[in-house]
């Protein structure tokens, strides 16, 4: 809807400004954007069911065929950041938790605040003219399809995109894992002896997993769509580049494959943690 509202003319921007009537009028109807908006809509649904999007606008390539090219940099990019990323937060989470010393929560508190502070755009800016520019330990942007070789142009990336999620998700977790503290079978296990490494470890942690497993699930959607400030900046070929080239050209079949793709993804992953509820506690059953 927005994008036949406010995105103009697929048919005149592909025709170009120096197009006759007839020649938009034509392409109109090649694209079938001359057709009722309710038409293009049930044309929308029936691509939904049968996953077939057809060919790009602008490339005449397979859409299906360009999200399958596009989506190995997307993973190369956004799922090692994520893990390693994951385990960090969780781990410093987990430090903070055990120091008895108050100005330590207070310290990781504000280094956490100051890191969700600084704009995404800031930190590419910044570690590119300082990493890659000055001290030229990274390629500043670029790709390479080889396996073995694309790996000098993620790792900047890379640590931008850990260092972006860390102050949330270690706020978060801390979060979780500090209410969780507080519960009396807690207590009652550190009056009676128990170290309190091992109750964080043991117990804690354990049982916080639910609303940590719901946390992490809101962000595996995305590793999907890609990250589009980073692809863009760095030059990855990835799902967030393919979506802000489709949008500057109006290239309505890949926009539609994507936001269909990302829901989709959105949706089994609520799924499979909904699944994933019933071996983390044995009290939740599925109906």
């Amino acid at each position: 809807m927005i994008f036949h509202v406010v995105g103009g003319d697929p048919a005149y921007q592909m025709a170009g400004k120096y197009a006759s009537a007839e020649q938009v009028q034509s392409l109109r109807q090649e694209l079938g954007t001359d057709k009722p908006l309710l038409i293009q809509y049930f044309g929308f649904l029936s691509q939904i069911i049968s996953f077939n999007w057809g060919n790009s606008w602008q490339t005449s390539q397979s859409v299906l065929q360009m999200i399958g090219l596009a989506m190995g940099p997307t993973l190369s990019l956004s799922l090692p950041s994520f893990i390693v990323g994951l385990l960090i937060s969780l781990l410093i989470s987990i430090k903070s938790l055990k120091s008895k010393q108050s100005h330590t929560n207070e310290l990781v508190s504000v280094l956490c605040l100051a890191l969700m502070s600084i704009s995404f755009v800031a930190y590419i800016i910044i570690f590119q003219y300082l990493f890659a520019y000055k001290l030229d330990l990274f390629p500043v942007n670029g790709w390479d399809p080889s396996l073995l070789k694309r790996w000098p142009y993620l790792f900047l990336p890379w640590i931008i995109a850990m260092l972006v999620a860390l102050g949330p998700n270690i706020l978060l977790f801390r979060s979780l894992l500090k209410k969780e503290m507080e519960q009396d079978y807690v207590v009652t296990a550190l009056a009676k002896g128990l170290s309190l490494e091992r109750t964080l470890w043991h117990h804690i942690l354990r049982n916080s997993l639910l609303p940590i497993s719901t946390a992490i699930s809101l962000q595996i959607p995305f590793l999907i769509t890609g990250s589009i400030l980073l692809e863009a900046f760095f030059g990855i070929p990835g799902m967030g580049s393919l979506l802000i080239e489709a949008i500057q050209s109006a290239d309505l079949p890949v926009i539609k494959a994507i936001t269909v793709l990302g829901a989709l993804v959105y949706i089994l992953v609520n799924l499979i943690t909904d699944i994933f509820y019933t071996v983390l506690d044995p009290k939740v059953t599925l109906q």
